[in-house]
C-alpha cells in the first residue's frame, strides 16, 4: 500500500469538502491538485491548492471539456508502485504519483429530473472526466484511495489518523467497490435516459 503523499480533488458536490481537505494538507501533509470551482473552493477556504492546468502544463480546454484527461494525470494514478519498469517510467517522465482521488460526478440525475431540462443541458451534464478517474483509481486501489461519496469522508479521515496516514486493503477495496458502483449507475441513468429519447 502507498502513503498518500499527493491528491487530486475534482468534486460536484462539495458538502463536507472543506473539512476533509484541510485535514488531509494540514495534518497529513498532503499535496492538493484541483480543478475549477472545487480549486476556488479550497483556495478561499486557505487550503493550497496546485491547478491540474499548472501540473500538467496544459489548459482547461472546450469550455472545460477536457480538464484531467491527460497522460500525467491518469500515469500517476494508474501506475504500480510495485512493478518497477512502471515507476523507471514515471522517473523518466519526471512525473510524481497521485495517492489519492477525492471525486463525485455532474448531477446529471437532478438535472434531468427539472421539467425545464433542454437535452442539449442533460447532455453538457454527462461527466467524462470524472467516471475516468473514479474507474482508474479504483482498478489500482491496492496503491491509490478513491473517495466518491461525501459520506465517506468521516470515516476514512479517521482511519487516516489511526494508521499514520494509510488505509487498510479491506477500506480501499471497500471505496473501490463504491466507485465502480457509482459510476455503473451514472451511465445505466444516462443510458435510460437517451433511451427514452429515441
Amino acid at each position: 500500500m502507498t502513503k498518500i503523499k499527493q491528491a487530486l480533488v475534482s468534486v460536484s458536490d462539495k458538502k463536507n469538502l472543506v473539512e476533509f481537505v484541510h485535514f488531509l494538507a494540514d495534518e497529513l501533509g498532503v499535496q492538493v491538485l484541483s480543478t475549477g470551482g472545487t480549486a476556488r473552493t479550497l483556495t478561499v477556504a486557505g487550503i493550497k491548492v496546485t491547478e491540474v492546468a499548472n501540473y500538467t502544463r496544459s489548459p482547461e480546454l472546450l469550455d472545460g471539456r477536457v480538464k484531467t484527461l491527460h497522460p500525467k494525470v491518469h500515469a500517476g494514478i494508474l501506475y504500480r508502485r510495485d512493478v518497477p519498469t512502471h515507476s523507471g517510467e514515471m522517473k523518466t517522465m519526471g512525473w510524481e504519483g497521485i495517492d489519492m482521488v477525492v471525486v463525485n460526478l455532474y448531477p446529471f440525475e437532478s438535472v434531468i429530473q427539472r421539467h425545464d431540462t433542454t437535452f442539449e443541458e442533460a447532455i453538457e451534464n454527462i461527466d467524462i472526466g470524472g467516471p475516468c478517474l473514479m474507474r482508474a483509481a479504483a482498478k489500482n486501489h491496492v496503491h491509490v484511495v478513491v473517495v466518491s461519496d461525501p459520506n465517506d469522508y468521516d470515516w476514512v479521515r479517521e482511519e487516516l489518523k489511526a494508521n499514520d496516514g494509510d488505509l487498510s486493503v479491506v477500506s480501499r477495496r471497500k471505496l473501490a467497490q463504491t466507485a465502480f458502483a457509482r459510476t455503473s449507475n451514472y451511465d445505466a441513468t444516462i443510458s435510460r435516459y437517451l433511451m427514452e429519447r429515441l
